[in-house]
C-alpha cells in the first residue's frame, strides 16, 4: 500500500450506534514522541463501530495520538444545522490540522449539504488521492494484482452544489472547472507519481463532448505533462477510461481527474480489487489533511458488527504517516496484510468454502492487533520514509491575463410554445448590431431549421450574437433585456458571450 504524498500544510441489538470507547491519556517520555492532537468524527450509520475499531488498533500499535472527538453529519443536521458541521468542530480542526472521518449521512432533500463536500471545499483539501491495491489470492478478484492510485480533483465541477430549478420542467447544475484548481492538482498528481516512482500519469475526461469544461482539464493536463519528460502523460475519454479500470485495472498507474469522475472511478476500482470496504481515501490541503474511508455510512447494516474497518483503518495508517509517525504506521501496515493472507476476514471480502475464518468488526481489529509485530509472507509491504511537504506554488506557471471581447448574450427564456412562434416573435427584440441568431432548446438548436422530432420542454436558449464577430457593451445588452420583457417573455438567466484573446470561449448549439 502507497501512502498519499503528504503537504504540510454476535448483531448489537441497539437502534443508536455504539458509543466510542473512552481511550486512555497520553503520556510523553523519552522512548515515546509527544503526542499530537487529532480531530476525530466517528460519523453515522457503521462509522463509530468502524472508528472504535480503527483506534483501538493504532493505540495498541504505540501510536501517540490525542483525540478531540466532535459530532459531524446525522446529529449535527438535527440540531437544524443544515451544513452538518457545528462551530465546535470548525475550531477543533483550525487547532489540530488533521481529521480522521467516519462515513456520514446525508439527508435526502430538504437543502442539506454534504458534510464531506463542506469540508473539502471550506478547508481547501484540493486533492483526494484514493490509493487501490488487489491482495489476490487472499481477497477474491478476477483480475492479476494491481496497484493503482485515482488523483480525484476535491473542490470544483459539479460538487459545487450550484442548482437551480428554473422552470416548472427543468433545473440545472453548474459545471465549473478552474484553470488554477486544475493545474494544482495536476501538479500534484504528477509529483506524487514522481515520488512513489511511477512510470505513467493518465489524465481522464469527456472533453470530446464537454470541450469548454473538461477541454481546460485536458488542456492544463497536457501544458503540466510537458514539466515532467521522465513520466509517461497518457489522455483517455472517461467513459472508455472506467471500462478499462473495469477490464484492466493493472494497465493503469496514476489516474488524475476532475471530481465527479474520479469518485466514480476509485469506487470502481476499489470494487474491483475486492470490496470498497478495504480502500481508503486521503484530502490533503495546504495547512490541513482529512483521512477516511471511500465507502458511505451503510446505515442498513450499522450496529450489526458486521462493517468492515479495514478502509477506515488504512487511512488511519496514512494519518500515522503525514503526523510522522512513519514506523507505527508500517507496523500496522503489516499487521493487516498479515491477517488478510491468513483468511481472516469480515463478511463483505469473506467466501464460503474457502480456507477463511469469518470475524466481526471488532474480532478484526484483534486480530490486528495480535499479528502486530508479524509480517506477511507473500504481501508486500514496503516501508516508505514520510515525505517532505511539497510546495505547489514553485511549480506554477504564471499566465498573463487574456484579453476579454463581448460579442452576444444568451438569453434563458421560461415560455410553452412552438419554436417557430418564439423565433419569429423574438426576433423583433434584436437589432442589426445584435440579432437573433438561433434558439435552442436541452442544448439542440430548433430555429431556424429546427427538426420535428425534438422534443421540446419549457426552456429555450436564445442567442444574440454580433454578426462577423462584431462586439457590443453592456448597455446594449440591457437594452435587448428590456425590449424581451416588453415582449411578455420571462428571462431566468443570462450568460455572456465572450472570446478570450480572440478565441471563443462559448460552445455552439448541436445541429448548428
Amino acid at each position: 500500500m502507497k501512502p498519499p504524498l503528504m503537504l504540510q500544510t454476535a448483531p448489537l441489538p441497539t437502534s443508536q450506534p455504539p458509543a466510542l470507547a473512552p481511550l486512555p491519556p497520553t503520556t510523553s517520555s523519552t522512548s515515546r514522541p509527544v503526542a499530537t492532537s487529532i480531530t476525530v468524527a466517528p460519523g453515522d450509520g457503521i462509522g463509530p463501530e468502524i472508528t472504535e475499531a480503527t483506534l483501538r488498533v493504532l493505540r495498541a500499535a504505540g501510536a501517540t495520538f490525542d483525540v478531540e472527538q466532535v459530532s459531524l453529519g446525522k446529529a449535527v443536521y438535527a440540531q437544524g444545522i443544515s451544513s452538518g458541521v457545528p462551530a465546535e468542530a470548525w475550531e477543533s480542526l483550525r487547532r489540530t490540522g488533521v481529521l480522521l472521518k467516519g462515513p456520514i449521512t446525508t439527508p435526502q432533500g430538504g437543502g442539506y449539504k454534504s458534510v464531506n463536500v463542506t469540508l473539502r471545499k471550506s478547508l481547501g483539501l484540493f486533492a483526494n488521492v484514493r490509493p487501490c491495491v488487489s491482495y489476490p489470492p487472499y481477497v477474491e478478484t478476477r483480475h492479476p494484482a494491481f496497484d493503482l492510485i485515482v488523483v480525484r480533483e476535491n473542490e470544483e465541477d459539479v460538487y459545487g452544489g450550484i442548482e437551480h430549478r428554473q422552470t416548472n420542467q427543468v433545473t440545472q447544475c453548474l459545471k465549473l472547472i478552474t484553470r488554477p484548481g486544475s493545474e494544482r492538482l495536476i501538479r500534484y498528481a504528477f509529483e506524487l507519481a514522481r515520488r512513489e516512482g511511477r512510470q505513467r500519469v493518465t489524465c481522464m475526461t469527456k472533453d470530446n463532448i464537454l470541450k469548454h469544461t473538461d477541454g481546460l482539464f485536458h488542456q492544463v493536463f497536457e501544458e503540466v505533462a510537458r514539466d515532467y519528460p521522465d513520466l509517461v502523460a497518457d489522455h483517455m475519454i472517461v467513459d472508455i477510461g472506467a471500462a478499462r479500470v473495469a477490464a484492466q485495472p493493472g494497465s493503469f498507474d496514476v489516474i488524475v481527474t476532475p471530481n465527479l469522475y474520479g469518485d466514480i472511478i476509485s469506487d470502481i476500482a476499489a470494487e474491483v480489487a475486492g470490496s470498497v470496504g478495504m480502500a481508503p481515501s486521503s484530502n490533503m490541503g495546504l495547512t490541513c489533511a482529512m483521512f477516511e474511508a471511500v465507502h458511505g455510512s451503510a446505515p442498513d447494516i450499522a450496529g450489526r458488527g458486521i462493517a468492515n474497518p479495514s478502509g477506515l483503518l488504512l487511512a488511519g495508517v496514512q494519518l500515522l504517516e503525514h503526523i510522522g509517525q512513519g514506523e507505527v504506521a508500517h507496523r500496522i501496515r503489516e499487521a493487516w496484510l498479515t491477517t488478510i493472507e491468513r483468511g481472516l476476514h469480515t463478511a463483505d471480502v469473506f467466501t464460503p468454502g474457502r480456507s477463511a475464518q469469518l470475524l466481526s468488526t471488532q474480532e478484526f481489529a484483534d486480530a490486528v492487533i495480535a499479528n502486530l509485530g508479524e509480517r506477511p509472507e507473500r504481501l508486500v509491504s514496503t516501508r516508505r520514509a514520510p515525505l517532505e511537504p511539497m510546495d505547489l506554488s514553485r511549480l506554477e506557471r504564471p499566465r498573463p491575463p487574456a484579453t476579454k471581447t463581448l460579442h452576444g448574450v444568451d438569453v434563458f427564456l421560461d415560455w410553452t410554445g412552438a419554436p417557430e412562434q418564439l423565433g419569429a416573435r423574438l426576433a423583433r427584440a434584436g437589432t442589426p448590431l445584435l440579432p437573433l441568431q438561433m434558439i435552442t432548446n436541452r442544448g439542440v438548436q430548433v430555429w431556424p431549421q429546427g427538426r420535428p422530432e425534438t422534443l421540446c420542454v419549457d426552456h429555450w436558449r436564445c442567442r444574440f450574437l454580433a454578426p462577423e464577430g462584431g462586439e457590443v457593451d453592456h448597455a446594449l445588452i440591457l437594452q435587448l433585456l428590456q425590449r424581451v420583457l416588453d415582449l411578455g417573455y420571462d428571462f431566468i438567466k443570462t450568460e455572456h458571450l465572450c472570446a478570450f484573446d480572440g478565441t471563443r470561449g462559448f460552445s455552439m448549439g448541436q445541429g448548428q
